[in-house]
C-alpha cells in the first residue's frame, strides 16, 4: 500500500465522510498528486490533520479545505470560480462566511416560529416596503440554506414586476409563474438546480400586464396546495409592498411573511404601514430582519 492509498483508507475511515479530503481535492483539480504526497509526508511526521499540513506548506487555503469538507459530507455548495450561478448567492459560494452564519441563525428561528414539523406550514413570503431592500437576495440565500439542511426547498419568484431570481440562478426568463397562473404551462416550469441538491426554483416568467390579477386567481392557491407533497419549505419572493398590493396578496396565500428592512434605507412609516396592511389582510408576520448589506 503506497502513501496515498494509506491516506485514503485512514482519513476516509476516521472522518465518517464517504471520500477523503485528499481525493476530493485531487479530483477537483485543486491539488496535484505530487503535492498531496508532500502533505502526507508532513502529516505523517508531525501527526497533523491533512488540511492543517496543507495550509502550513502553503499548498492549499482555507477555502480549499472548506470546499473538500462540504463535498465529503454532502453539503451542497459551489467552488470559487464556478460561474454557473450569480456570486450574490453567498450561501452557495461562501457557506462558512459570517453572513451565511446569520442566515443559518435566521433559518433556525423560522423553523421554531413557522416551519414547525408538528404543523403543516410550508410557505413563507419575503416582504419589504421599498425597492432595493434586498428581498431577492434574502429569499434566494435563505432557500439555499434550507436546502443545505436537507429540506426539499422551492423558491418561487412571485415578483411579477421586476423579477430577479432567473438572473441569480441563470435561468430562462420566459417560462415561469406567470405562465402557470395563466394556464399556459404546468408544474414543469419548476426547475431543479443540479448543483444544489434539494433546491428547485420557479422563476417569474414573462412579466405580465396584470400581475395583481394573476396572483389573485385561485390558481396560485392551487399551486401552493399541489406542491405540498413535493416540498418541505417554500420561499416566495415578492415585489415592493409599499408600491404594489401584490405582496399582501402573496403573503395571505402563503400564510405568513417575513418583514425585511434595509439599514439607512427603509422608512419607519413604510414598515409600519406594510405591517398593518399584512395584519389586516390576515397574514401572519413571523418576524423581521434588518439587512445591513
Amino acid at each position: 500500500m503506497n502513501l496515498i492509498e494509506a491516506h485514503r483508507y485512514t482519513e476516509g475511515a476516521a472522518s465518517g465522510g464517504s471520500r477523503p479530503i485528499g481525493a476530493i481535492l485531487i479530483d477537483s483539480g485543486r491539488l496535484s498528486t505530487d503535492n498531496a504526497e508532500r502533505i502526507l509526508r508532513l502529516q505523517k511526521v508531525q501527526g497533523k490533520r491533512f488540511g492543517d499540513a496543507a495550509i502550513e506548506l502553503g499548498l492549499l487555503g482555507e477555502d480549499d479545505i472548506h470546499f473538500a469538507l462540504a463535498r465529503q459530507f454532502d453539503y451542497p455548495c459551489l467552488a470559487t470560480g464556478d460561474t454557473s450561478l450569480s456570486d450574490e448567492l453567498v450561501a452557495a459560494y461562501q457557506p462558512f462566511s459570517p453572513v451565511v452564519e446569520q442566515l443559518r441563525a435566521l433559518r433556525s428561528q423560522l423553523i421554531l416560529r413557522w416551519f414547525d414539523a408538528q404543523v403543516p406550514r410550508q410557505a413563507l413570503a419575503i416582504v419589504s416596503p421599498g425597492r432595493g431592500d434586498g428581498r431577492s437576495f434574502i429569499a434566494a440565500n435563505l432557500a439555499i440554506v434550507f436546502s443545505q439542511l436537507g429540506e426539499r426547498t422551492l423558491l418561487i419568484d412571485a415578483d411579477l414586476r421586476t423579477p430577479r431570481q432567473h438572473e441569480l440562478f441563470k435561468l430562462g426568463a420566459n417560462v415561469g409563474l406567470s405562465g402557470l397562473l395563466a394556464g399556459r404551462i404546468g408544474i414543469e416550469g419548476i426547475l431543479r438546480i443540479p448543483s444544489l441538491l434539494g433546491l428547485s426554483v420557479l422563476p417569474a416568467g414573462t412579466v405580465p400586464p396584470n400581475p395583481q390579477e394573476l396572483l389573485g386567481r385561485p390558481a396560485f392557491v392551487e399551486l401552493l396546495q399541489s406542491i405540498s407533497h413535493d416540498f418541505d419549505v417554500v420561499i416566495v419572493d415578492t415585489p415592493a409592498g409599499g408600491e404594489f398590493a401584490d405582496a399582501q396578496t402573496i403573503a395571505v396565500r402563503a400564510g405568513a411573511a417575513l418583514m425585511l428592512a434595509r439599514k439607512n434605507r427603509s422608512s419607519l412609516l413604510g414598515l409600519v404601514e406594510l405591517t398593518q396592511s399584512l395584519q389586516q389582510s390576515g397574514a401572519t408576520l413571523v418576524g423581521s430582519v434588518l439587512n445591513d448589506g
